[in-house]
């Protein structure tokens, strides 16, 4: 069990803490609270915090990511790495990805896909954001901070028409604390295969589920222009690849492309 200060000064100061889970009534955000909490206690198991309410929940590049309290998934998983190069960190966010494509798909939810380089879409719609955060000491990489937000239970999203939810693609309401355990256990499994033996039996599962891959898409690039592209695969430093006119294969960065839904 873990002894620990709650950090989150601004709200309701309560929390339980059951197998090294923690229950937040209501955060900022369970990424922040795990990272301040690792800073104190210098975590070597896995921790994870799960919030009803986050108040300030972060995605990639900065973005914010809304729930409807109660309704949805929205966690931080703190998973120890070992032997992970600071290079080939992109193999984290291939482990997490395919464990939560994983866990829905043992729910039969259809036309599951990766959007790279972590989002989960059922067809078009994103049911799944997923932020990483390297815990790095002396340059090595000593775990993750993994915030987790799945849309599970609620029906409709103000001006996001690309998010979509458990319930509106199945029809029925799901035990949001069953597919906590279900994650956990699915990290668990996934980041047991994370060594290098392995790299490339991970990354050729998570490019067979990749959105678009060999398929003609509309992308943006750095300047806002739009062009056409084919994705063809993932490099091992995690850039998308992308065959463009002249049968030339270009990589981007999560900053240099956007993919068009």
């Amino acid at each position: 069990m873990i002894l620990m200060s709650v950090f989150n000064r601004h709200l309701q100061n309560f929390y339980t803490l059951y197998m090294h889970i923690i229950k937040v009534d209501a955060i900022d955000s369970t990424n922040t609270f795990l990272r301040d909490l690792n800073r104190e206690k210098q975590l070597t198991d896995m921790v994870c915090v799960v919030a009803r309410k986050q108040l300030a929940g972060k995605g990639q590049m900065g973005t914010t990511w809304q729930s409807s309290p109660g309704e949805n998934l929205t966690c931080s998983v703190f998973m120890p790495v070992k032997e992970i190069l600071l290079t080939d960190q992109f193999y984290v966010s291939i482990a997490t990805s395919l464990a939560v494509y994983d866990v829905l798909g043992n729910l039969m939810v259809p036309r599951l896909s990766i959007k790279w380089p972590n989002d989960i879409l059922s067809d078009r719609q994103k049911l799944c954001g997923i932020l990483i955060e390297n815990v790095v000491k002396n340059g090595r990489m000593m775990g993750a901070i993994i915030g987790v937000g799945l849309n599970i239970n609620q029906k409709e999203f103000d001006n996001l028409p690309q998010a979509g939810s458990l319930k509106q693609i199945m029809g029925q309401n799901f035990n949001i604390e069953e597919i906590l355990h279900s994650l956990m256990a699915s990290l668990e499994k996934r980041f047991d295969e994370l060594k290098i033996s392995n790299f490339k039996k991970l990354k050729e599962a998570y490019e067979a589920v990749l959105f678009r891959k060999n398929k003609p898409s509309t992308f943006l690039n750095i300047k806002g222009e739009s062009f056409v592209g084919i994705i063809k695969a993932i490099s091992n430093d995690g850039k998308l690849q992308v065959l463009i006119e002249d049968e030339v294969i270009s990589d981007f960065d999560l900053k240099e492309i956007k993919l068009l839904y």
